[in-house]
């Protein structure tokens, strides 16, 4: 590699053991070499990407400092969310739940949380069916102003008892900064819905509050911009991120978004970040989210993030996409097959 090459954009991949005044001493030689450097711990190792316009930091100068066991160029904008930078698939652990390994993980739960004897109907059902992370919206980013906008606190309250009750961790969807930090008291893992997919602001505080995050695809966003989305939060330091496939908006109307599938394992080939689908909102329609959810297995997806409520006919958000508990337990069933045939658990 040609100094030119290393001094631009690297990756600068450090050994599982490396202290910390080694990892701290070559973001010092990248920093004082007029890089900007940023340090994420990614698939059991620190990562440390740099880039700028500063003095060319050659190759062996970078690879002979204690703890570095190699220097590559970055090839991509984003860095630490690339493959190059992960050397493997990244777990990420939510709530005692791995996300990314040899099991397909689910997740599922109501569109928003209304009422205790509903959250706990909710978690019993898609705890029998083998769910291990419970959703439910307390904070409602709604098309129309009139529509349910969330229990807010109030409603992560009954998400985390009903949760608590049945062994089950938590996502949630935060909206804003304040809807973060109540957020941060009650659940394992915090979701960034489409419409704040490129709300920078918010990424950011995500990825400094180091909780593990649930990144949703916009609702036209490129691949690339959604990974430079999941950037923005590893770049303040977390490295726990999962990627959602929750469908694009596309001329065709017979579904409410257009689930594209193909992402899954183009991303997965760019990224060694987890990646689930969200049949729900991808198709809107309950009938569809049987078997776009096997689909999505078999593409490779890590997990499945599904809408199910006790009675979908009374949902105050997303009935027509929710399952019933009838419903999502013979979907379980059919996903287990599905995972063995390509070599998963579920």
């Amino acid at each position: 590699m040609s100094s030119d090459q290393a001094g631009k954009n690297m990756i600068v991949l450090m050994d599982t053991g490396s202290s910390r005044d080694q990892l701290e001493a070559v973001m010092e030689r990248l920093v004082s070499s007029g890089f900007q450097a940023r340090m994420m711990r990614g698939a059991g190792r620190f990562v440390i990407g740099a880039s700028g316009d500063g003095e060319a930091v050659p190759s062996p100068d970078l690879e002979g400092m204690p703890g570095v066991i190699g220097v590559i160029p970055a090839t991509r904008p984003y860095k630490l969310v690339s493959r190059e930078a992960g050397g493997g698939n990244s777990v990420v652990e939510a709530g005692g739940v791995e996300i990314g390994g040899c099991r397909i993980v689910i997740m599922a739960g109501p569109c928003a949380v209304e009422t205790p004897e509903q959250m706990h109907a909710a978690a019993r059902a898609v705890s029998l069916a083998g769910a291990k992370i419970l959703r439910g919206g307390a904070f409602k980013p709604r098309t129309s102003p009139y529509s349910f906008q969330g229990l807010e606190e109030e409603g992560l309250k009954l998400l985390t008892g009903a949760a608590r009750e049945y062994g089950l961790a938590t996502v949630t969807e935060v909206v804003d900064l304040p809807s973060l930090d109540i957020a941060l008291k009650y659940v394992d893992m915090v979701q960034i819905g489409a419409r704040n997919m490129q709300n920078f602001r918010l990424l950011q505080a995500v990825g400094r509050a180091g909780r593990p995050v649930l990144l949703k695809r916009g609702l036209s966003a490129t691949v690339e911009e959604w990974l430079m989305a999941a950037e923005y939060i590893a770049s303040e330091g977390n490295a726990g991120i999962v990627l959602c496939e929750r469908g694009i908006r596309t001329f065709e109307t017979s579904t409410r978004n257009t689930l594209d599938l193909s992402a899954v394992p183009l991303v997965k080939g760019l990224s060694h970040l987890p990646v689930v689908v969200d049949p729900s909102h991808a198709t809107g329609m309950r009938g569809l989210v049987g078997p776009m959810s096997l689909a999505a297995v078999a593409a490779g997806a890590d997990g499945l993030l599904i809408e199910v409520h006790p009675d979908p006919r009374k949902a105050l958000c997303d009935g027509p996409q929710s399952l019933s508990p009838e419903e999502f337990q013979k979907v379980a069933v059919e996903l287990r097959a599905v995972a063995v045939a390509v070599g998963r658990a579920a």
